[in-house]
């Protein structure tokens, strides 16, 4: 379904452990969701189905979640979902920002991308070197073990009191672990770092970059080595788009929800929290490394809440990304 009706860059987190996917009789297709305690049911992406049957299927699925005594919130909408949730009563709002690098004629040279240059060269001069790992290296005691010491160094590093982000992030297992790719760095002797990379379809197919880990003794320019590596690979494949994927609370603008009901109270509440947020979201430190790749394509994407934004809604939702 993924393969014949995805379009979001994002589509393929629908196969994160945890998450559930609501089939509408007679569509073929589907809704990625959790639910959120007993009242709350939140959707990621929107329908993954057929345009013309996108209004059918949204509407499905409203109808079994008010069967079940739940509200609906959607998270992470193109503009062409939040358009369509709009019409169904959602008040929508800006979240954040996707962006995107179209690999036909893209390169590294030039003045604007020195920065880059300079990091990934430092990386190499300490003598960093990366590889992709093997689909059947991944699930080896040996890999497993080093990737696993990575998490905990970045966790450790993060303090005690920060949870893993949940829910709008890629993760290394699960049902959708066989089709990521995984390229790690090594630096004296041990793995510092590694980045996961999911499959995107659609008419801007590619790969997107969806998990990040490092160790806080990395050499400086280590992750940037790692995301230059993999660039070139993709586009010695014939790949079309490299996605870096979705930033919360940035690239915010007023003029976004041009299309429907929005909420003034929650924006100003974003908008709080994109300029002294840092302790539920490093959001500044995110748009900083994805927009030093000059990428060519940064969409907006919506949060929308059916019936209107609650703060149980609010809540919910933050409970369930792990942001609080």
């Amino acid at each position: 379904m993924l393969r014949r009706h995805a379009g979001h860059s994002s589509a393929f987190l629908a196969l994160n452990a945890g998450n559930h996917r609501f089939r509408g009789a007679g569509i073929d297709g589907f809704v990625p969701y959790r639910e959120g305690g007993r009242r709350h049911l939140f959707a990621l992406g929107g329908p993954v189905c057929a345009a013309r049957d996108q209004e059918l299927l949204l509407t499905a699925l409203l109808a079994k979640a008010a069967s079940d005594g739940r509200r609906v919130t959607a998270v992470q909408l193109s503009r062409t979902a939040a358009e369509l949730h709009a019409r169904h009563g959602f008040t929508v709002n800006q979240f954040g920002a996707s962006f995107s690098i179209h690999l036909d004629g893209y390169g590294l040279g030039g003045q604007r991308m020195v920065k880059v240059r300079n990091m990934v060269n430092r990386a190499r001069r300490e003598g960093v070197t990366v590889t992709e790992v093997t689909a059947a290296e991944r699930d080896g005691p040996i890999v497993t073990a080093a990737l696993d010491a990575v998490d905990r160094a970045w966790l450790r590093d993060k303090g005690r009191h920060v949870k893993e982000l949940d829910f709008l992030i890629g993760e290394r297992g699960g049902p959708g672990a066989p089709h990521r790719r995984l390229f790690t760095a090594r630096h004296a002797g041990r793995t510092v770092a590694y980045v996961s990379y999911s499959p995107v379809f659609g008419e801007r197919a590619g790969w997107l970059y969806d998990l990040t880990r490092r160790r806080p003794e990395a050499p400086p320019g280590t992750v940037e080595l790692v995301f230059a590596t993999a660039l070139r690979r993709f586009q010695d494949e014939d790949c079309a788009w490299l996605h870096l994927g979705f930033t919360p609370f940035v690239q915010l603008r007023r003029d976004a929800c041009d299309f429907g009901p929005t909420s003034g109270a929650l924006r100003r509440c974003l908008e709080l929290v994109a300029a002294k947020g840092r302790a539920i979201y490093p959001a500044a430190t995110q748009e900083s490394f994805k927009l030093k790749w000059r990428p060519q394509q940064i969409e907006p994407e919506y949060l929308a809440f059916q019936g209107g934004v609650t703060p149980g809604a609010v809540w919910r939702l933050m409970r369930l990304t792990k942001a609080v």
